[in-house]
């Protein structure tokens, strides 16, 4: 991998969403959690087969997660509640011939993080993300502090969100070259955007993701 994935998350109205699809991002997140103002309902129109479409869930019931990995056909989960080891094992289990979708488990941080939390869902779940700690579940537009990411013990790939724009890429380049001279680049797995790149809740900004996505990719950056 040359540089990490984009996901892009908060997707909303049709229109938009064959926008953004338009530049190949690698992941599109769709949230189900009625107090986000990037609540989705509707249908999702036809889009490149090849963008990964997530699912965004806050401590959801595991048959409401099935139920919408049916109809839109999910090749992604994403839990951004206090969902458990326990749960995602259930979850897991609960996938049947759609064993094949990733299960992304977030964890919020503030100041500082302990890594033991992620001990009991190593081997459960696909990947991590870690998120600032606010007052939304997401789309706090705010950055934690990434330099706790350096201590980072597990070989469990990670999404970075949390606050992330244009400004950012040149952290996002630090810490990728980071874990890169260790052979470990694959770690930083892909970083997360949302609220930095919205004309309105859920109303993505194309041309800003388009740079974005053209500077994530480049050599000079990454």
């Amino acid at each position: 991998m040359n540089s990490p994935k984009l996901k892009i998350c908060g997707m909303k109205h049709p229109e938009n969403i064959l926008e953004i699809a338009a530049l190949k991002p690698d992941h599109l997140g769709f949230i189900f959690y009625e107090r986000s103002p990037r609540n989705f309902s509707g249908e999702i129109p036809e889009i490149d087969p090849a963008i990964k479409k997530t699912a965004v869930f806050v401590d959801a019931k595991i048959d409401f997660i099935l139920e919408k990995i049916k109809k839109y056909h999910f090749r992604a989960i994403q839990l951004h509640g206090k969902e458990s080891a326990e749960y995602c094992k259930k979850l897991r289990s609960s996938l049947g011939q759609n064993n094949s979708v990733e299960i992304i488990k977030v964890f919020s941080v503030k100041e500082t993080f302990n890594f033991e939390e992620l001990k009991s869902y190593e081997g459960v779940v696909d990947l991590f993300l870690f998120d600032t700690q606010g007052e939304n579940k997401g789309g706090n537009g705010i950055s934690f502090n990434w330099e706790l990411l350096k201590e980072y013990p597990s070989s469990t790939p990670f999404f970075l969100s949390g606050g992330i724009g244009q400004d950012e890429l040149e952290k996002i380049e630090k810490l990728y070259s980071y874990f890169k001279k260790d052979n470990r680049s694959y770690l930083l797995y892909g970083v997360d955007v949302n609220s930095k790149f919205e004309v309105e809740a859920g109303l993505k900004d194309a041309k800003a993701l388009k740079i974005f996505k053209d500077n994530l990719g480049s050599e000079s950056h990454i």
